[in-house]
């Protein structure tokens, strides 16, 4: 072996062994040690979302031979606020139950296929969701721990308007995945989590007889279906 390379080698094996008595002489003290043995307990969330649609079209070609189709084209951010409820279940799974207020809005945009003629819209999508996750949890590695979310969720539409291009039912459901870890601080925990909702529901309401102007039946019958997608990130307060 070169002697430059066991001089490297004496190095690294030096500030190894440093570090780690450095580190053993003043590790910090775990805060809130026993937090998450408590069999429940709450908190509230606060964050921001965007919210998605995925459409599928059915090739509709009126009277007048128009075939429309349309699109999201970006995503408004929204924000949600709501409350958790954990229940202690063993050292690395918890089940929670976290209603959330979402306030978001979609725009749409409707283009002739021959024509190019466009015709756009903004609407409120404002829900109310009820999710029952299973949380899994690493080890606690001092004052931060990992996780995993897992679940289903119901949403309740609280924000459903008549007289639009598009109508939408008033409940969804679906599946709702993320990550997130805890950091314990002296008084309360702060758990960031990105979380991804994926609906089940075939969304858009095919019966327009809400609707005045009946020359906007046309977009809905431009869409065969559309699911909700949605991106939050999510900061608990626990």
């Amino acid at each position: 072996m070169k002697k430059g390379t066991k001089h490297i080698i004496y190095f690294f094996l030096t500030f190894f062994i440093f570090s780690t008595y450095t580190n053993a002489q003043y590790k910090k003290p775990k805060n809130q040690p026993f937090a998450d043995q408590k069999l429940y307990h709450l908190g509230f969330s606060v964050g921001l979302n965007a919210q998605d649609l995925i459409l599928s079209h059915s090739g509709f070609v009126g009277e007048n031979k128009e075939a429309w189709f349309t699109e999201i084209p970006s995503y408004s951010v929204g924000f949600n606020v709501g409350i958790v409820g954990d229940r202690y279940i063993n050292e690395y799974l918890n089940l929670r139950l976290a209603p959330t207020l979402y306030f978001g809005e979609r725009r749409f945009i409707f283009k002739e296929q021959k024509t190019k003629e466009e015709y756009s819209f903004n609407m409120r999508s404002n829900y109310m969701t009820i999710p029952l996750l299973l949380k899994i949890s690493a080890p606690r590695s001092g004052n931060y721990r990992p996780y995993l979310l897992a679940g289903g969720y119901t949403a309740i539409d609280i924000s459903t308007k008549k007289d639009q291009a598009l109508r939408f039912n008033s409940v969804d459901y679906g599946l709702e995945f993320g990550i997130g870890c805890n950091f314990y601080f002296p008084l309360f925990k702060l758990c960031p989590e990105l979380k991804f909702s994926l609906g089940l529901v075939d969304l858009v309401k095919k019966d327009r007889s809400d609707l005045t102007d009946k020359d906007l039946l046309k977009y809905t019958q431009a869409i065969s279906s559309g699911k909700s997608r949605m991106i939050s990130l999510v900061f608990n307060f626990e």
